[in-house]
């Protein structure tokens, strides 16, 4: 069994898997994890079960929803789920989430922003385990990844080469930046969760194999760090082009992610779960 697991069978046992203020209307999100059968079987069974998190404990990550990408098709993506995304945090901050804007690489476009200044004010705090700038995958806590990414992960031809700037100036124009947001790409997301009480992680954004598993403000951290953390599985996206293995479609491989952070790190939700409605879908996505 991965530690993962076991410690999440621990917090299940003490009753910790979601802690919720009398006075909040809990947020009640039908949740999906894959569970091994038996120890290092290697075999997962889904499994479903409702959350109950108060919103005044949790906070919504926006990873790296940038304007610009190195990737024209994955740029597009991105344009494409940002006014999802942004339908999302709204919804949420209705309801008293802290929304954390994450877009890496752009502080200098947002030094002057409140909620800028805001992540920077939060007091630096102690992690139980020690804050990193990258995750990387550590195999004795997680299986390799189902998709073969080396070659960068782009499925179109892209002028962009390895050692040129980055093309991304700030997050995509499409998700609001409302007051009382915090904006961070650092460990300041900790401190800021540590300063405002918030145990629990709402995690969106791109991208799930390496972005969205490997920043500090992300989900292999934030697990580490001891928080409660889901995936939003239907607003997000991969790096990942079909000519590599497993040699399915962008979208299968990107439901082999979902299945991986599912077995590995963290249950996933539908946006659904705020919003109602059908569950966000790229237009490419025909399977």
């Amino acid at each position: 069994m991965f530690p993962r697991t076991l410690s999440l069978l621990v917090a299940a046992a003490c009753g910790v898997t979601s802690v919720l203020a009398e006075d909040a209307a809990p947020l009640r999100l039908p949740a999906r994890e894959r569970v091994e059968t038996a120890q290092d079987s290697g075999v997962f069974r889904e499994v479903n079960k409702t959350l109950e998190w108060d919103p005044h404990q949790t906070a919504l990550v926006i990873c790296d929803m940038w304007d610009k990408h190195t990737c024209p098709n994955a740029e597009e993506r991105v344009g494409e789920l940002a006014p999802h995304v942004n339908e999302f945090a709204r919804a949420a901050r209705a309801k008293g989430v802290l929304i954390i804007h994450c877009p890496s690489n752009t502080m200098d476009f947002y030094k002057d922003y409140p909620g800028r200044k805001l992540a920077q004010a939060a007091p630096p705090a102690t992690p139980p385990v020690p804050l990193k700038k990258w995750c990387y995958v550590d195999p004795t806590l997680e299986a390799p990844l189902p998709i073969d990414d080396t070659d960068g992960g782009c499925d179109c031809a892209r002028t962009w080469k390895k050692g040129d700037p980055y093309p991304w100036t700030r997050e995509n124009a499409a998700i609001e930046i409302a007051e009382g947001d915090a904006i961070t790409d650092s460990a300041e997301a900790y401190n800021l969760m540590q300063q405002r009480g918030i145990q629990n992680v709402l995690v969106c954004g791109v991208h799930l194999n390496m972005c969205v598993l490997g920043r500090p403000f992300a989900i292999r951290q934030l697990v580490g760090e001891g928080k409660h953390v889901v995936l939003i599985r239907d607003l997000t996206d991969t790096m990942y082009n079909p000519a590599q293995a497993p040699h399915v479609s962008h979208f299968a491989g990107t439901q082999l992610m979902i299945q991986h952070v599912e077995k590995y790190w963290c249950p996933s939700v539908l946006s659904t779960a705020l919003l109602g409605g059908q569950p966000f879908r790229f237009k490419g996505d025909t399977e």
